[in-house]
């Protein structure tokens, strides 16, 4: 199995400024016909939220646009900048986003599960965890413990040293670790958020961020709590399964780098 990775879409209304000056649809243009090109092709599709800038159904129905050439299943979860009510009605007609509440799933993708996460507090750049979250989350692994499992969710569950992205991070994410060291089937959890590629060890687990497919946060360790941001490489994550349930993961830069040189 390969699954293909994308977050921090920032689909922008005709108008604004991330349309004109960003172009961050464009930006989603490009990953599509990059996945499109991927050998061999993905399986599954993953959007790991701010799928769009702002809510407006203006945005949702350009994101389905854009997406709209993709032949695999696409899976979304909703980010800070996303509004779940959009969201939902948006891709009612995939049949996998519960009608009310949070929008946490979970897919069977033929031996390796797929649970998606609603970390969202609304109208608020951080993330949060409650009980009733949390209680979700360990109640949906409890059900299938054998399985190998992906949790795919918006903000990363663990402090990235980017200290602006950090102010604007997850609660709850103790107890989220928590529960991973009771659930030893759950293998990866990938996140979006920080724009940028990170990866920590997590309760016996992977835990990584991508970079989005527009603009990445500008790397700054030195405890500035700013934002800025920089045309570096958008990428897709892709995530290898083989037929030993071995997991591998890579990133894969969108863009034209020129021709492949072989060397041996």
């Amino acid at each position: 199995m390969l699954l293909a990775h994308i977050t921090d879409l920032h689909v922008g209304m005709p108008g604004s400024r991330i349309f004109h000056e960003f172009q961050s649809h464009r930006g989603l243009e490009e990953a599509v016909v990059h996945i499109q090109k991927i050998e061999p092709t993905p399986d599954v599709v993953v959007a790991t939220g701010d799928l769009v800038d702002r809510g407006h159904p203006v945005e949702y129905e350009l994101l389905r646009q854009v997406l709209s050439p993709l032949s695999q299943p696409v899976y979304v979860i909703p980010g800070n900048h996303d509004s779940r009510e959009h969201l939902r009605a948006a891709f009612a007609d995939d049949g996998y986003l519960p009608k009310e509440g949070f929008l946490h799933y979970a897919i069977d993708l033929g031996g390796v599960r797929l649970i998606a996460l609603d970390t969202v507090v609304s109208g608020k750049p951080h993330g949060k965890l409650c009980h009733e979250r949390l209680r979700w989350l360990d109640e949906t692994l409890s059900g299938q413990p054998e399985v190998p499992t992906l949790i795919a969710m918006h903000h990363p569950p663990f402090v990235t040293g980017l200290r602006g992205s950090d102010l604007m991070g997850l609660s709850g994410r103790h107890e989220f670790e928590e529960i991973l060291k009771d659930h030893r089937q759950v293998e990866h959890v990938i996140a979006g958020h920080v724009h940028r590629p990170i990866t920590r060890r997590l309760a016996g687990c992977v835990a990584s961020t991508l970079p989005s497919t527009t603009t990445q946060l500008v790397l700054d360790l030195t405890g500035n709590p700013g934002i800025a941001i920089r045309a570096e490489p958008p990428c897709v994550g892709l995530h290898f399964i083989n037929e030993n349930v071995e997991w591998v993961s890579h990133l894969s830069f969108i863009g034209d780098y020129g021709e492949a040189i072989v060397v041996a």
